[in-house]
């Protein structure tokens, strides 16, 4: 079907230009979504509750047992539940899963993580035996239990601060006179 000896569909059939990429990215991972603030929060997490989990493990002797359980299973829960979330936001995950629902994913985990730590820290340190080791534990299980709660304040104020930003719409809405008209000035 050609026209002259050029092709009908040529104009329209040719491929889109693809934006120059910024930079190199390794593996498509990008630390952009969070900021430098909230990924060293977001790392801290990790770390501390990793610190928590390897030094109440290395414990040999306990005699009230139950508590160091629960901040045993809470630690490596706040562990391997901080991966999963730092990796939707730095890697593409981020736009298949959407933000909004990582973020919300996010919200919920860090406050009930943060919350948990925080209690399986006090119980944990009710019931110690007072070795180094153990206090070791509890300390790092404090502060990753603040680096938690932090987290979570940390989101609630950037919502309400997107809240304040947006305008808000006008509930009332009165027709205009113009939706009273009949269309091409045709009579009704």
């Amino acid at each position: 079907m050609e026209n002259g000896g050029r092709p009908v569909y040529e104009d329209t059939t040719s491929p889109a230009e693809q934006p120059p990429r910024k930079g190199r990215r390794s593996c498509g991972c990008t630390a952009a979504r969070l900021g430098v603030p909230r990924l060293l929060l977001k790392a801290s997490q990790l770390g501390l509750s990793f610190l928590a989990f390897v030094l109440e493990e290395v414990l040999e002797v306990c005699t009230s047992c139950g508590g160091l359980y629960f901040f045993e299973f809470v630690s490596c829960s706040a562990f391997l539940l901080c991966i999963p979330i730092l990796a939707m936001y730095c890697t593409s995950l981020y736009e298949r899963v959407g933000k909004q629902q990582v973020k919300q994913l996010d919200f919920w985990i860090v406050t009930i993580v943060g919350l948990l730590f925080l209690l399986a820290s006090i119980v944990f340190s009710a019931t110690k035996d007072g070795t180094p080791v153990e206090i070791a534990a509890i300390v790092f299980g404090f502060f990753a239990s603040f680096a938690f709660i932090a987290d979570t304040v940390v989101m609630l104020l950037d919502r309400c601060r997107a809240r304040n930003e947006t305008p808000q719409e006008n509930p009332v809405r009165l027709p205009s006179e113009a939706e009273h008209q009949p269309l091409n000035n045709q009579p009704a």
